[in-house]
């Protein structure tokens, strides 16, 4: 019996489920219909106050016990018709043993049919080895096992008693604590679902040693402490925790960076060179105009074509020099769009294709200058290579190597879109790789040893008597060219993302601009403002 005094109050109780037809057996049940069962007659005279008629005994009560009275009309503080956890337990482990004694009883008739005319007794000594291996699924359809020690875990039901005016009472299961369940899972309480004393109108008590370490920390037991008991830890840089009272911080995915409470993850910003900002909008502009001035000064000297100072110069390799200007300016253009599969193949192996035509372009003029002042002393052998065949021939053996490097590149190790996560906390760089940082330094290599070339031959020929030797300008050409690249590399290095692209464009635009500018700017002067300087003699006469 539950006393009333305990009002809506939480009790720990053996753990216990309903039984299939357990209801209905206690329905059927009457000590009428069973004879000499003084058990039963016991439980009816205490529950519903009556006597049954014993002539040895006085009668206890007054009112005499029926047939008609049933135990499910009993209130629930007298009777209750579930099973209880002590009856619970009872009835598994009569159950345990029936299923041990089923499986001793199997393997003795196995044995039995194997030892044909051998007596073989059933070996009842080892029920206790088999009931330590036990498990099945009781009629409740809950799975029961018995532990190495023979023990069944079942655990306790958390359960609120509610109790109502008319002293009667409900009991609600509101939790459980669980034996097998995972460390730090044991223990499970609905709290939404219990109904409190109405006298419990203060703030619920917190049963804590400390309060709960709230998200962006961790808890660390406190060495020689109750094991509730510890110290909430800041959560270290690039890690967060996002609940109450967690073991231990985590860190984001690769595509997100803690906020600054270190509880939550943001997604990182997808960053890369384009024209919409600043920096991309000046180094667009700046090749596009330097394009359109490239531009200016091809249709300049093709209008001035027939003059000396064009004529003298070798026109179709002047054109050609042009022209891979014209394009080294608008390949940079690729550096400041999304890096995609295409974009990256094409960056770095059409600049340096176009400008391996350039530099080439300025070697065959510098070496054409030199041949043609050898050619000039009596009996030269060096008369047959004056002319168009040896510039063109520098320009075409020279692109076609280059093409081959980038051929084998592409083939090989080809450059491909990727995100950068760990450069910048808050940012992925969106970048080309390589593919292969040889091929790729193979590509600026053989650049460089053009334009070193270019600029030693124009060095050595920069004093010789020719009246439309070119060859100081050459000079100063190459050795701007080589300083913008010289300075490329320690910059290109020590930076990352954006910067290390705007690095490169950069050194195109002032390599490109270092040509255009020493080697046809001081012409087009001579071409638009002085035309009276673009004659022979005149040239003559300054020589």
């Amino acid at each position: 019996m539950i006393s009333i005094n305990l009002m809506n109050t939480i009790s720990l109780n053996v753990h216990s489920k309903e039984v299939a037809g357990f209801k209905e057996f206690i329905q059927t049940i009457n000590p009428l219909s069973v004879s000499q069962d003084g058990f039963l007659q016991d439980v009816w005279e205490q529950s519903f106050e009556c006597s049954f008629p014993k002539s040895e005994l006085k009668e206890t009560y007054s009112r005499k016990c029926t047939g008609e009275m049933k135990l499910e009309d009993l209130p629930a503080p007298i009777f209750e018709m579930e099973m209880t956890g002590q009856s619970y337990s009872v009835y598994n482990a009569v159950y345990a043993v029936a299923h041990s004694l089923q499986a001793l009883y199997t393997l003795w008739c196995h044995r039995k049919k194997t030892m044909i005319g051998k007596k073989t007794d059933l070996p009842y000594i080892q029920l206790h080895s088999f009931l330590q291996g036990i498990s099945f699924n009781n009629s409740a359809g809950e799975r029961l096992s018995l532990n190495e020690k023979g023990e069944a875990t079942g655990g306790f039901n958390i359960t609120n008693f509610i109790t109502f005016p008319n002293r009667s009472f409900q009991r609600v299961r509101v939790g459980k604590i669980d034996l097998r369940a995972p460390k730090g899972k044991e223990l499970f309480i609905e709290e939404d679902v219990i109904v409190w004393n109405p006298a419990f109108n203060q703030v619920l008590p917190l049963s804590l040693c400390n309060d709960p370490c709230l998200p962006g920390s961790w808890k660390k037991g406190i060495e020689g402490d109750q094991f509730c008991c510890y110290d909430c830890i800041p959560c270290p840089e690039g890690k967060i925790s996002n609940q109450n009272d967690m073991d231990d911080c985590f860190e984001c995915s690769e595509d997100h960076y803690p906020n600054k409470e270190k509880k939550g993850c943001i997604l990182k910003l997808l960053v890369f060179l384009t024209f919409e900002e600043t920096l991309g909008i000046g180094l667009a502009s700046a090749a596009l105009c330097f394009f359109l001035l490239t531009s200016w000064v091809l249709g300049t000297f093709i209008q001035h074509r027939n003059t000396p100072i064009v004529k003298a110069n070798n026109r179709s390799i002047t054109y050609t020099l042009l022209v891979s200007l014209m394009f080294c300016f608008l390949s940079s253009l690729l550096f400041l769009s999304q890096p995609g599969k295409v974009t990256c193949l094409l960056r770095q192996s059409m600049f340096g294709i176009i400008f391996s035509v350039a530099i080439s372009s300025v070697l065959a003029k510098t070496i054409t200058v030199v041949v043609a002042f050898m050619a000039t002393k009596p009996g030269s052998q060096m008369r047959k290579w004056v002319g168009k065949r040896l510039a063109f021939s520098i320009v075409l053996s020279s692109f076609l190597i280059q093409v081959l490097i980038c051929i084998l590149w592409l083939l090989t190790f080809p450059p491909f879109p990727e995100l950068d996560m760990y450069s910048e906390l808050q940012k992925m760089i969106l970048q080309c790789n390589e593919g292969s940082a040889f091929f790729f330094y193979c590509v600026l290599g053989y650049m460089g040893i053009l334009a070193i070339t270019s600029f030693i031959v124009a060095f050595l020929a920069r004093k010789l008597p020719d009246s439309f030797n070119e060859a100081k300008f050459i000079t100063f050409s190459m050795l701007a060219f080589c300083s913008v690249w010289i300075f490329f590399f320690p910059a290109y290095l020590s930076t990352k993302g954006k910067a290390m692209v705007a690095v490169e464009v950069f050194s195109i635009l002032a390599s490109s601009t270092a040509l255009l500018g020493c080697i046809f700017l001081p012409k087009c002067y001579i071409l638009v403002l002085r035309p009276d300087l673009n004659q022979r003699k005149q040239l003559t006469k300054r020589n």
